[in-house]
């Protein structure tokens, strides 16, 4: 069972939209990602997200790219200072591969938790749109599997042209 933690893509500022859509260059840029991991073959289970706008776009573009069946949902206590111990006994009952969609600090503190059963320091550096996979070891611990950011793609797209 893999679980990939998503912060949402990069989205549109308060004061030029108090629903905070995503940014045009936030939609593609996970959009980028979405497609880069359907060509890996990678699919998903489900795909769940806070049911803030953002989230909810971000989590429908994965969805159509990386969902084997259904849609994305919407969950409670994902959003950005939701304590992590909650999800994380959620967590520890999935069976299937799963995505989550939310927001730092949440995403960031519940990587760390996972990882060393402490919230702080951050092990991760998300940006928006960036995607962390996780994966229990034989003793059901969990570990990195990878990361890959949007801003890593564009690297990886400018070197190889």
């Amino acid at each position: 069972m893999k679980l990939y933690l998503v912060q949402h893509g990069q989205a549109l500022t308060k004061d030029v939209d108090p629903g905070r859509p995503l940014h045009p260059q936030g939609e593609e840029e996970v959009r980028r990602v979405a497609e880069f991991l359907g060509q890996t073959g990678m699919t998903v289970d489900r795909v769940v997200h806070s049911g803030k706008m953002r989230a909810h776009q971000t989590a429908d573009i994965l969805a159509n790219a990386l969902l084997i069946n259904g849609e994305a949902e919407a969950i409670e206590g994902i959003n950005p200072q939701d304590p992590v111990q909650d999800f994380s006994k959620k967590v520890s009952h999935l069976k299937h591969d799963t995505m989550v969609v939310g927001h730092l600090p949440f995403m960031a503190r519940m990587v760390s938790y996972l990882v060393t059963g402490h919230e702080q320091p951050a092990i991760v550096a998300y940006k928006p749109g960036s995607i962390v996979c996780l994966q229990p070891d034989e003793e059901l611990k969990w570990q990195i599997h990878w990361m890959v950011r949007p801003d890593t793609l564009k690297i990886h797209e400018t070197s190889i042209s």
